[in-house]
């Protein structure tokens, strides 16, 4: 007898779930989509035990007629592809056919379904892929799924899943992700006791924003929207008899970026508040997020992250989406030019934007983890790592965002003690007013630093209109206040030039007046600022400013050192250095840029090797060569630049504020050190009680 056997249906389905459903974020991911596909509304997600219990998903959708709902249950049964070309463009969130019958079979299920031209709807019942019941059913257009007894009869399986909390946190971070994306629908998730969120349908990315992080975060950000054209190779055309409700009209030979990026003091210590999406689809892509690292690149510091939501609009069949089973990755056709669009993009919008950093805010601005109240390893991603299980590579971190249960200890929500310095200032520690959410979905509780939290509360599960529209009026007024306060607080750094000198606190920092308030620069790293800047334009143009030294500076390395340095050697040099191999472990300096010499021109070089090294940059990629140059030049600019303990006459501060004006990014030293902080005048009549 042979060995090799067909598998049955049913161990086919499972071990297609083992790909698809791994925990309950799973099945809300697929149904959650599902529901988007079918162009429901409003959406409606109840949990109960982390997803373990129950999950129910109620949409308005297009709903199904009794044959289709059979169907649905089929594997590799899909109402949004016919032939193979139409994986070349797809345009909708599922499509594999497969979500369905994998969860049937490792769950109970309930559907009940309706499609607006019938008089009566389907009821279908399965457990652990075995029909059960099929009868008719009352009720509107639309569809309920109930999946209950997640992984019954696999219970290897469900021993992988975690705390109830944990496993509600992927849910509710999930859900959040979608309401993002889709302002312009209605999503409620319910728990057994109390609703999670909330999100009345609105207009603006800007108030979904609002009514999920609040308006202290929402004032921390800054919109980005461009376009470019792609560059086409014959591909064909997107299928016309399929297109996403909501697909934008527009050139179907261009790409749109649009979304809201973080202002340089507004750090975190990982990828955790890094949103994206692709044709509205949520991803985890490497590619745009090393693109949103390099716009960042000398403007934060580089084991710092900012908070970026992004998405990413462009023709189906310029992204392949079929390359993951849980599709959470996907791939671009042009991988470079999607990469350079999106670094350029919010590089520029960096640079126009040119925020300053508010005095109290800067204080504490240091990176922090991300304020979710959810377990710190948790992933919103299905097939994520949990808790305690380390990311497989360190440009995979999760995303996480969003509460869990606010009523475990494990998630109370407590203010921050101020720090030394802070609680010596006016104002400093104290907690805003509470943040009225449209919804009446919690309150964002943010001291002197800008941190944001979702803190979801009970809220009246109501979904009338009049509660809408007041909600609606609220977002909308809190909106426009936070848009004046903003306005008022903080200055754009194009003032920089008519500041005038004041004086030197401690010989360290220039204390300058202008129109918007008080200014404190630091001397140093806005001095390196301006060689940076300067360096990079001398570099461009070949045209570096460099000095011989009297006698050849000998600098001793380790072997592995001098390896690195044979694939530096050629960009060193264009950078102003001569540098030469003395012997198997000695190099010999006989020429450096201007302003390096003796000790600081040793160090300039053990620098340069030993991040080379550990970043492991030393390829022929663009963007490797990119990010060797600019930290050349940072290591250049910090070695040179005006020291702290150094006296400056009026002449020569006011000389450093021209030229820091001059700049394209005068926010923040190559290494992400804040250049300029503001005491607005708004700030200091709240010191003297004047408003």
């Amino acid at each position: 007898m042979g060995r090799i056997r067909i598998l049955p249906d049913q161990v086919a389905n499972q071990i297609a779930a083992g790909e698809v459903v791994d925990r309950p974020a799973s099945v809300v991911k697929e149904l959650l989509e599902n529901a988007l596909d079918a162009g429901a509304s409003r959406i409606r997600v109840e949990v109960e035990a982390g997803g373990r219990r129950l999950i129910r998903i109620d949409d308005d959708g297009c709903g199904m007629s009794r044959d289709d709902a059979l169907l649905a249950f089929e594997r590799h049964a899909t109402s949004k592809l016919r032939t193979a070309n139409d994986l070349l463009a797809i345009s909708t969130l599922g499509f594999r056919g497969e979500a369905l019958p994998s969860i049937a079979s490792v769950a109970r299920v309930t559907l009940e379904t309706a499609a607006g031209e019938d008089h009566s709807g389907t009821r279908i019942e399965i457990a652990g892929g075995k029909m059960m019941r099929v009868e008719d059913a009352a009720r509107p257009r639309g569809t309920t799924i109930a999946v209950s007894d997640l992984f019954f009869n696999t219970p290897a399986r469900r021993k992988f899943l975690r705390a109830e909390s944990t496993e509600l946190a992927l849910v509710t971070a999930l859900v959040t992700h979608y309401a993002l994306v889709h302002p312009e629908k209605h999503f409620e998730l319910l728990s057994a006791t109390h609703t999670i969120l909330a999100t009345p349908p609105v207009t603006r990315t800007a108030e979904r924003i609002y009514q999920i992080f609040g308006k202290s975060t929402l004032a921390q950000l800054l919109p980005v929207a461009a376009e470019s054209r792609l560059e086409h190779a014959g591909l064909p055309e997107p299928p016309p008899w399929k297109k996403a409700p909501d697909e934008p009209e527009g050139d179907p030979g261009s790409f749109h970026l649009s979304g809201f990026y973080s202002k340089p003091e507004l750090q975190k210590l990982n990828r955790n508040s890094i949103y994206i999406f692709v044709n509205k689809r949520l991803i985890r892509d490497r590619l745009l997020l090393h693109a949103i690292t390099e716009a960042y690149r000398n403007v934060i510091p580089p084991t710092s992250f900012p908070v970026v939501l992004l998405f990413l609009e462009l023709p189906p069949q310029e992204v392949d989406v079929n390359v993951h089973p849980a599709k959470t990755e996907v791939r671009f056709r042009q991988q470079s030019l999607i990469h350079d669009f999106v670094r350029d993009s919010l590089r520029t919008a960096l640079i126009k934007a040119r925020p300053a950093a508010e005095f109290l805010a800067a204080i504490d601005a240091q990176p922090t983890a991300n304020p979710s109240l959810v377990t710190p390893a948790a992933s919103p991603l299905p097939g994520e790592p949990g808790p305690g299980v380390p990311p497989p590579l360190p440009d995979s971190e999760p995303l996480v965002l969003g509460s869990a249960h606010p009523e475990d200890d494990a998630f109370r929500l407590t203010s921050r003690p101020p720090t030394p310095i802070a609680s010596k200032l006016p104002f400093a520690g104290q907690a805003p007013d509470a943040d009225l959410r449209a919804g009446g979905v919690g309150t964002s509780l943010i001291g002197a630093a800008v941190e944001a939290v979702f803190h979801p509360l009970p809220v009246n599960g109501s979904c009338s209109s009049n509660a809408d529209n007041a909600a609606a009026y609220g977002v909308n007024r809190a909106l426009e206040t936070a848009r004046v306060e903003a306005e008022q607080a903080s200055a754009n750094l194009n003032s920089l030039g008519s500041l005038k000198p004041l004086g030197q606190l401690r010989e360290s920092f220039i204390l300058a007046t202008g129109e918007e308030g008080l200014w404190i620069i630091d001397q140093h790293v806005a001095h390196e600022r301006v060689l940076f800047e300067k360096i990079l334009r001398e570099r461009q143009v070949e045209q570096v400013q460099k000095q011989r030294l009297l006698m050849p500076l000998l600098v001793d390395l380790r072997p592995d050192q001098m390896v690195v340095f044979a694939r530096l050697a050629e960009e060193l040099e264009r950078n102003g250095f001569e540098v030469e191999p003395f012997g198997p472990k000695t190099l010999a300096v006989k020429a450096a840029p201007v302003g390096l010499e003796g000790a600081a021109l040793e160090r300039l070089l053990a620098e340069v090797i030993e991040q080379t090294a550990a970043d492991g940059q030393a390829s022929d990629r663009k963007e490797d060569l990119f990010a060797l140059r600019t930290r050349i030049a940072a290591s250049i600019a910090c070695h040179s630049a005006i020291k702290v303990n150094t006296p400056l006459d009026p002449a020569r501060m006011e000389w450093l504020l021209l030229e820091l004006a001059r700049t394209s990014h005068p926010t923040s030293c190559p290494h992400g050190r804040p250049i300029a902080l503001l005491y607005s005048w708004n700030m200091i009549q709240r010191a003297f009680q004047r408003v």
